[in-house]
C-alpha cells in the first residue's frame, strides 16, 4: 500500500476522492450544503416557534420535523426526474405523520408544522423562509391544469389551524392567516387576515374598515328607492321654479 500510493492509507482516501468526485457528478457539493443548511435552519425553527419544545429528544418525535425533513429528501430526487422514487417517500411519510407534501412542492429553510395531522401541501405550491403552519391547513389549486395553481408564500407567513389557501394566489411576508379561513385571493404584506371568504382586517399595524355587516337583503326595497329619488328630483324642480320667479318679481 505504502509502494502503490506513497503513505499508509492512502488507498482509502483516493477512493473516497473518487466517491466524492462521482456524486459531485450528479450534485454539486453546494447543492448538499444548501439541503444540510435547511436541515438545521427547520430544527431551529421548531425550537423558535413552539414552547413546549425542551429538548432536542422530544423535538426528535415531532410529526412536522419528520415530514419536512423527509419532503426535502424526496424533493430532491423529485427534482432529478426520479418521480416514482419521490412519490413514494412522499406517501410512506404521509402514512407515518398524517402529514402530505407533494414532493414537487418547493418549501424555504425554517419551515416548521406544528401538530401537523391533516396538512395537504399541493405540488406547485411555494413557501418562503420560517413560514409556520398549524394543523389541518391546505395549499390547495382550483385548476385541473397543468400549471402552476397552487399558492405562493412569502417569508414569515403564519397560518392557524384548519385554514384553506386555494389556488395561484400570492400570500405577501409577515402574513398571517386566522384559523379555518379560507383565501381566494392575493393578500397584500403584513397583513392579518380572517374569515370566510378571506377578509384582511389589519395592514401595517392598522386596521382596516370593516363594510356593514350582512343583513340578507333586509333593508332592500327597490320600490321605496325609486320614490325617494323621485321625490328628492321634485324638490329639486320646486327649488329651481322659486328661484327662477324671485328672478323675475313674480313670487306669490
Amino acid at each position: 500500500m505504502r509502494g502503490r500510493l506513497g503513505k499508509p492509507g492512502g488507498l482509502w482516501k483516493s477512493r473516497t476522492r473518487k466517491l466524492i468526485n462521482l456524486l459531485e457528478l450528479f450534485v454539486p457539493w453546494y447543492t448538499w450544503c444548501s439541503m444540510f443548511s435547511k436541515f438545521r435552519a427547520d430544527w431551529n425553527a421548531v425550537f423558535r416557534n413552539d414552547p413546549a419544545a425542551r429538548n432536542a429528544w422530544e423535538v426528535l418525535t415531532y410529526a412536522g420535523l419528520h415530514a419536512v425533513t423527509w419532503h426535502r429528501v424526496a424533493h430532491f430526487f423529485w427534482m432529478r426526474n426520479f418521480k416514482f422514487l419521490a412519490r413514494l417517500i412522499s406517501q410512506i411519510t404521509r402514512f407515518f405523520t398524517g402529514i402530505e407534501i407533494h414532493p414537487g412542492a418547493t418549501i424555504g429553510s425554517g419551515f416548521f408544522i406544528d401538530h401537523g395531522m391533516g396538512v395537504v401541501i399541493g405540488e406547485t405550491a411555494e413557501v418562503g423562509d420560517n413560514c409556520l403552519l398549524y394543523h389541518g391547513v391546505t395549499l390547495g389549486g382550483t385548476s385541473l391544469e397543468k400549471k402552476k395553481r397552487h399558492p405562493t408564500l412569502g417569508d414569515n407567513v403564519v397560518i392557524g389551524a384548519g385554514a384553506k389557501i386555494l389556488g395561484d394566489i400570492t400570500l405577501g411576508a409577515n402574513v398571517q392567516v386566522g384559523a379555518n379561513a379560507v383565501v381566494l385571493k392575493d393578500v397584500p404584506a403584513n397583513s392579518v387576515v380572517v374569515g370566510i371568504p378571506g377578509r384582511v382586517v389589519v395592514q401595517d399595524g392598522r386596521r382596516v374598515s370593516e363594510p356593514e355587516p350582512l343583513t340578507h337583503g333586509r333593508d332592500l326595497d327597490p320600490i321605496m328607492d325609486i320614490l325617494n329619488s323621485v321625490l328628492i328630483r321634485v324638490e329639486q324642480l320646486e327649488e329651481g321654479v322659486c328661484e327662477s320667479r324671485k328672478g323675475s318679481g313674480n313670487v306669490t
